[in-house]
C-alpha cells in the first residue's frame, strides 16, 4: 500500500509555496521528505534543484479525498437502509481437489437495536458448481433443501463482526413446504436418508447455529473492519475463520493497513495479512481436537496457515463493494479457501 504522495515541483515554487498549499509546518515536510528519497535530493535548507517531493499519504489538496474517519482513525459502521446485491465465488481447495461455487445474494439492513446491526440475506440466483449449474443429485438435494434457511436473518455488532442468526426458529415452519416441493422432483431412499438428516439438525438449534456460523459469505462480509486503524492507518488483530470443522476456530494473527485516501474509483483499500497462531497441531486440527492435546506452560505456536485479504468500500457510505478473503492451513495436505465479493451493478 503506498505510504506517501508525490509533488511534482512547478518552476517558481519554494519549501515554504509547497507547506502552504497542502497545510503543512514546512520543517516537518523537509523532514518527511529526507527520510523517504535518495541521499541527493535531500533538503538542507531551501530546494536546489528537486524535481519531486515526496509527502506524507494525506497531504493533499482536494479534502474530499480523504477518507471519513472517526476518533483515533477508526471507520464507523453506519449501514442504515443498506439494500446491496453481490456476486459470489467460494474456492475450496483440499487434498488435490479444488471446488468453485458461484451464485448471487441479496443483503438488506432491517433495523438497529442495542448497539446490533439486523440484516436480511436471501439467495438470488441458482448454484453454479465449477462453472455448471448443479445437477448431481446430491448436490441438487442440498440445494433445494438449503431453501429452508432463506431469508435468513443475522446480527451484526459496530465493528461489522458477524454475531448470530436470528431466526433459527422459522426453519421449523419453512420445512413442511420446502420439503414438499423435493419429494414432488425426486424419490427414493436416498431422499428419504438426506430429507431425514435435514430434519434432526433442524431439530437441533446449536448444530444449525454452527453449521450457519460456518458460512463463508456471511463471515467475509462481515469480518470486522469498523475498528482503530491508529496514527499510522495500521492494527493488529486476532482473527478466526472456519477453514476446518472445529467448534474452535483456528486463529490467526493478522496485520491490516487502510489507505487514508480514496483511489481513482472513490473506494477506500484496506489491506491485511497474517499467519496461523494456535496452540494445536497439525495433528491436533486433522482430529479435530478443539484445544491442544499436548498442555504446556509455554506451548509452541503452530504457525503453518496464512490469511489474506483485499476490501475495497464505497467512498461515501463506507459499505462493502468488493471483498477476497483468502485463508490456508497445514493439514495432512494444505487446504485453501478463497472468497471473492463483488457488488453487481444494479444494486
Amino acid at each position: 500500500m503506498q505510504k506517501y504522495n508525490i509533488h511534482t515541483v512547478q518552476k517558481g515554487e519554494s519549501l515554504k509555496s509547497i507547506s502552504s498549499l497542502y497545510n503543512l509546518d514546512a520543517g516537518a515536510l523537509k523532514l518527511f521528505h529526507n527520510n523517504h528519497c535518495n541521499v541527493k535530493d535531500m533538503i538542507l535548507i531551501e530546494l536546489t534543484g528537486q524535481k519531486e517531493l515526496f509527502l506524507p499519504r494525506t497531504a493533499v489538496t482536494d479534502k474530499n479525498r480523504l477518507v471519513k474517519f472517526g476518533r483515533a482513525n477508526s471507520l464507523v459502521f453506519q449501514p442504515g437502509n443498506l439494500f446491496m446485491k453481490y456476486g459470489v465465488i467460494v474456492t475450496i481447495e483440499n487434498n488435490d481437489r479444488k471446488n468453485e461455487l458461484k451464485y448471487e445474494t441479496s443483503v438488506r439492513w432491517l433495523k438497529t437495536e442495542n448497539r446490533l446491526h439486523f440484516f436480511e440475506i436471501d439467495r438470488i440466483s441458482n448454484l453454479y458448481l465449477n462453472e455448471e449449474e448443479v445437477n448431481e443429485i446430491a448436490d441438487l438435494l442440498a440445494y433445494k433443501t438449503s431453501k429452508v434457511l432463506y431469508p435468513l436473518q443475522i446480527s451484526v455488532d459496530e465493528k461489522g463482526k458477524f454475531n448470530d442468526v436470528e431466526n433459527l426458529s422459522v426453519f421449523k415452519e419453512r420445512w413442511s413446504s420446502v420439503k414438499e416441493e423435493v419429494y414432488k422432483e425426486f424419490d427414493g431412499e436416498t431422499v428419504d436418508e438426506y430429507c431425514l438428516k435435514i430434519e434432526r439438525i433442524i431439530e437441533e438449534p446449536d448444530a444449525m447455529n454452527l453449521y450457519l456460523k460456518n458460512d463463508y459469505f456471511i463471515r467475509t462480509l462481515f469480518f470486522g473492519m469498523y475498528q482503530s486503524f491508529g496514527q499510522d492507518f495500521r492494527t493488529g488483530t486476532e482473527v478466526s475463520f472456519p477453514i476446518v470443522n472445529n467448534p474452535v476456530e483456528p486463529k490467526y494473527e493478522i496485520k491490516l493497513e487502510i489507505d487514508p485516501l480514496k483511489d481513482e474509483y472513490n473506494l477506500v483499500h484496506i489491506e491485511g495479512e497474517g499467519t496461523l497462531n494456535d496452540e494445536r497441531s497439525v495433528y491436533d486440527f486433522m482430529n479435530k481436537a478443539p484445544f491442544s492435546m499436548i498442555i504446556e506452560d509455554h506451548p509452541v505456536m503452530n504457525h503453518e496457515g496464512n490469511f489474506r485479504i483485499s476490501y475495497y468500500l464505497n467512498g461515501e457510505t463506507l459499505l462493502s463493494e468488493s471483498l477476497y478473503l483468502e485463508c490456508d492451513i497445514q493439514l495432512e495436505k494444505k487446504k485453501k479457501i478463497s472468497v471473492m465479493i463483488a457488488g453487481l451493478a444494479d444494486s
